[in-house]
Order: C-alpha cells, then sequence, then structure tokens
C-alpha cells in the first residue's frame, strides 16, 4: 500500500459510499482525514469512529461544497484539526436520470453546483492551505461520460465537465507542484444506486453484461486508485483520466 504517513487528506461527500471507502483507505495507508459531510452527519460520525478503531485519525467537517463560504470554512477547520492540507478528494456528486422532457432548471443547477462549482470551489479554497510542498488533487468523475447512457443529460454533461476541469488544471497548477487527476469509476454498488432503482435494474443488467470482468464493482475497487493517485508513487502523473470499471 502507498505511505502517506504524516499527509493530511479532505475527502468531500464522505459520509457514505465511495467517499467513505476513500476516507477509510486514506487513512489505513497513514493519512490524517477529513471527512466531509453535507447533512449525514451521523455516517459521517460513523466512518471517523471506525478509522480510530482501527488505530487513525480522522474527523467530521460539515459544509455544502456548492457555497463558497462552506468550503473555505471546511478548509479552515481541516487546518486547525490536523495542519496544512497536502491531498484533496473531490468526490462529493449527485446524479438523477432522466428523459430530456423532464429537465428543469432546478435539477440543472442542483448537478452542476455540487458536480462542478463543487469542485472548483474546494480546489480553489485548497490552494491557500496546501502545505509549501505542493498537493495532490484527485477528481471523481463517472464513466457514464463515456458511455453516456440515455436520460443522462445533464448527469454525463456535469462528469464531463469534470474532466475537462482536471485536464485544464493539470496545466494550471503543475509548474505550484499540485498534481491534479482523476478517476471515473463504472456502475459501483452503493446505497446510493441501491436508493435510486439502479442496482437491479436492467440498466445494471446491462452494465454488467458489457463488463468483462463481469460484475459490478464494488467502493473498495475504486478506493485504491484514488490512494495511488494521492501517493508519491503517482509523482509524474497528473492530467490522468483514469478508468476503473471493470473494462466497462
Amino acid at each position: 500500500m502507498a505511505d502517506l504517513s504524516g499527509k493530511v487528506a479532505v475527502v468531500t461527500g464522505a459520509s457514505k459510499g465511495i467517499g467513505a471507502e476513500i476516507a477509510r483507505e486514506l487513512a489505513a495507508a497513514g493519512a490524517s482525514v477529513v471527512v466531509n459531510y453535507a447533512s449525514s452527519r451521523d455516517d459521517a460520525d460513523g466512518v471517523v469512529a471506525e478509522i480510530a478503531r482501527n488505530g487513525g485519525k480522522a474527523a467530521a467537517v460539515q459544509g455544502d461544497v456548492a457555497k463558497a463560504a462552506d468550503v473555505e470554512r471546511l478548509f479552515a477547520e481541516a487546518e486547525r484539526a490536523f495542519g496544512p492540507i497536502d491531498i484533496l478528494v473531490n468526490n462529493a456528486g449527485i446524479y438523477k436520470f432522466g428523459a430530456i422532457e423532464d429537465i428543469s432548471e432546478e435539477e440543472f443547477h442542483r448537478h452542476f453546483n455540487i458536480n462542478v462549482l463543487g469542485v472548483l470551489l474546494a480546489t480553489k479554497a485548497a490552494l491557500t492551505h496546501f502545505s509549501p510542498g505542493g498537493g495532490r488533487i484527485v477528481n471523481l468523475g463517472s464513466v457514464a461520460s463515456r458511455l453516456a447512457p440515455p436520460e443522462s443529460a445533464i448527469y454525463v454533461a456535469s462528469k464531463s465537465a469534470v474532466e475537462g476541469i482536471t485536464r485544464v488544471l493539470a496545466k494550471e497548477l503543475g509548474p505550484r507542484t499540485i498534481r491534479v487527476n482523476a478517476v471515473n469509476p463504472g456502475v459501483v454498488d452503493t446505497a446510493g444506486n441501491r436508493a435510486a432503482g439502479i442496482i437491479g435494474s436492467d440498466f445494471e443488467r446491462e452494465a454488467v453484461g458489457h463488463t468483462p470482468l463481469g460484475r459490478l464493482g464494488q467502493p473498495a475497487d475504486i478506493a485504491p486508485a484514488v490512494v495511488f493517485l494521492a501517493s508519491d508513487d503517482a509523482a509524474w502523473v497528473t492530467g490522468d483520466i483514469r478508468v476503473v470499471a471493470g473494462g466497462l
């Protein structure tokens, strides 16, 4: 496993699902982890408690990534807790599929405020809290940006934007010794996907049928790729969009 001893990581949207597993894996690699959440305080506290039971360091900090004041407070509290930040994982995101006839201004802005603006605001705030040695940013995209399934126009647009932002900022921030990469998960078995009706649906069966490894992903399949990109093992990797989707 990568060695992140002495590093400080902020993971947005880390109270459950992929974000929670990323927080656990970063802590297992030695990082002190700030578990950000918007509303699921009990879940975030549970992730922190689990990390502590396993000998790691973590703290839960509330904040809406779509609000600049919340984001700045998140990073200020993170630095007060553990010191300068080394790693930012922009994981917070939402998804809702629907036909073009059902698209509304509200749904558009909800997706872009969290999935896109949230990435930009968190990255901007991180720049003033990174340690002098630079930083590592890992954005969570989606394989949907390449598959472009029907009835996913807003979600695919937002995750395609994340890919573009990743490439732009890799060039913009590279001279400041800040690496920016992305991980695009495939279809992953999470509580969110179950609540959305994706697990057990025709969409899931079709996705698994087109996946060479023949199964859904698990959060534990995604987190190691994030840890790698956040570590010195990826010291010469930036602007990479890493697809972790079982070959889908």
